[in-house]
C-alpha cells in the first residue's frame, strides 16, 4: 500500500511515498530553510537551492509539482499534526469537521498546527478522490497518568479550559522504542526506556511497560528540555517580570519565548553543529549552551529514572541525538549511577544513517543500554495511516 506521508515542520516540509509494509521509499522530496536564505529542495538525494523568500504555500506547491514527477499511486495521504487536544487519540481521517478541531488548537501549538493545516488542505484540494489521515503527536501522551498530566492550578479554571499535559514528539517517541526493543529482542512492554528527541524541538518521555507515562513537553511544545528557538522549563514569574517591566503584548511575548529563545536566544544560532564548532573555538556562549542544554536533559533523565524505579534502555533520536556524539557524551559521562555506561570509542565512531539505524554505544558490561536510533515519523505515519485505511475498507 502507497502511502503518501506529508510531514509539515514550522519551517520545513517532508513527504514520502512509503510502502507501508515494508517501508520501502519510493519518493523522497523535502524543503529545509522555508522563508529563509539557503532554502533548499532535496528530491531523493539531489539538492538544489530555492530563493529565500518563498513563502509556504508556494513550498507545499513545488512539492506536489515534483511528486507528479514520480507517477506512482497513491492509497492514501496521512499527516503529521501535532496537537490533537483530548479529542483525537488515534489516527482519524480527515474531513471538514476534523479539520476545524485542528485548527481550533492552532494557539496550543502556534509554530506546527497552522503549516500542519496548510498541507492538509493543499493535500485534500489536490488529491479529492485520496482518503486522508491525520496522524497525532499527542495520541501517543494520552496514557500519561493523572498525576503526571496534571498542572496544581485550580479545578474549575483547568476544566473550563481544557489545561494538562499533553506531551509531543508521539510519533518519534512511539517509533524509537519499537525499534529499540526490536534491536534488544525483547519485548517493549517488558522495558523501562527513556526516549530522547533531540533535535531543533527537544523532549523526553519515560516509556514503562510500552506506554508513556512521563514527558517533558506540556500543554503546548513550549515545555521542557532548551530547544533550538524554544527556552523551554523557565519560572512563570520571569513571564510575568517580561510582562511588567516591557509592556509586551501577548503576541511579542509568544514570539520571545517559542521563536526567539532557547539556543538561538544564547547563541544566536539555533544550529548545534554550527555551536560545537563556536565552543571549539573557544566561545564562551557556544560553551555555556551546550551546558545548559546536557544538564537540563541529565536531570530530567534522572527524574525519569526514578518514576520508573529504573531504566533499563536510554535513546538518542533526532537530528542532534544521532549526529551529535559530543552531546551524547555530555550527556551520559555522569550516568553510571543509574547503570549507563558509555563506550567512549562506539560514540565517538559510530555512524547512523540508511545502512546502520539502531546502534549501540554502551560498554559490554552497562546494565543500562545506550542507544542511538534513527527516527522515522514518515514510516510511522504510512504505518498508522495504513491501517485506518484497511480498517475503513472492512467496515
Amino acid at each position: 500500500m502507497n502511502i503518501l506521508v506529508i510531514n509539515c515542520g514550522s519551517s520545513s516540509i517532508k513527504t514520502a511515498i512509503i510502502d507501508a509494509e515494508t517501508g520501502v521509499r519510493a519518493a523522497d522530496v523535502y524543503i529545509d530553510g522555508i522563508g529563509k536564505t539557503g532554502c533548499t529542495l532535496r528530491v531523493g538525494r539531489l539538492v538544489s537551492a530555492l530563493p529565500a523568500d518563498l513563502d509556504y504555500n508556494a513550498a507545499l506547491a513545488r512539492i506536489f509539482t515534483e511528486l507528479e514527477l514520480f507517477e506512482f499511486a497513491i492509497d492514501g495521504v496521512g499527516h503529521r499534526v501535532v496537537h490533537g487536544g483530548e479529542r483525537f487519540s488515534q489516527p482519524t481521517v480527515i474531513d471538514a469537521e476534523t479539520e476545524a478541531a485542528i485548527e481550533g488548537l492552532a494557539l496550543l501549538a502556534p509554530l506546527h498546527n497552522p503549516v500542519g493545516l496548510a498541507g492538509i488542505r493543499t493535500a485534500r484540494r489536490l488529491l479529492p478522490d485520496s482518503l486522508q489521515v491525520a496522524v497525532f503527536d499527542t495520541a501517543f501522551h494520552l496514557t500519561l497518568p493523572t498525576h503526571a498530566r496534571a498542572y496544581a492550578l485550580p479545578k474549575k479554571l483547568v476544566k473550563e479550559l481544557g489545561i494538562r499535559r499533553y506531551g509531543f514528539h508521539g510519533i518519534s517517541h512511539e517509533y524509537v522504542a519499537q525499534r529499540a526493543a526490536e534491536h534488544l529482542r525483547t519485548d517493549l512492554h517488558k522495558l523501562r526506556l527513556i526516549s530522547c528527541h533531540l533535535g531543533n524541538g527537544c523532549s523526553v518521555t519515560a516509556i514503562e511497560f510500552g506506554r508513556s507515562v512521563e514527558t517533558s513537553m506540556g500543554m503546548t511544545p513550549l515545555e521542557g528540555l532548551v530547544m533550538g528557538t524554544r527556552c523551554g522549563d523557565i519560572d512563570p514569574g520571569v513571564i510575568l517580570h517580561l510582562l511588567r517591566k516591557c509592556q509586551l503584548s501577548v503576541d511579542d511575548l509568544d514570539h520571545l519565548l517559542n521563536r526567539s529563545s532557547g539556543l538561538l536566544g544564547m547563541t544566536g544560532d539555533n544550529d548545534m553543529q554550527a555551536i560545537e564548532e563556536s565552543a571549539a573555538q573557544e566561545c564562551e556562549s557556544a560553551r555555556l549552551a551546550i551546558q545548559i542544554f546536557t544538564h537540563r536533559l541529565r536531570k530530567y533523565l534522572g527524574g525519569y529514572a526514578a518514576v520508573m524505579g529504573g531504566v533499563d534502555v536510554i535513546v538518542f533520536t533526532g537530528g542532534i541525538g544521532e549526529n551529535s556524539a559530543l552531546i551524547r557524551r555530555k550527556v551520559a559521562q555522569r550516568l553510571d549511577f543509574l547503570g549507563a555506561r558509555i563506550d567512549e570509542n562506539r560514540n565517538r565512531n559510530m555512524s547512523i544513517g540508511e545502512s546502520c539505524q539502531v546502534s549501540e554505544f554502551s560498554t559490554s558490561d552497562s546494565p543500562t543500554r545506550l542507544l542511538v536510533v534513527a527516527t522515522d515519523e514518515e514510516r510511522q505515519i504510512a504505518r498508522r495511516t495504513a491501517q485506518v485505511i484497511n480498517h475503513s475498507r472492512e467496515s
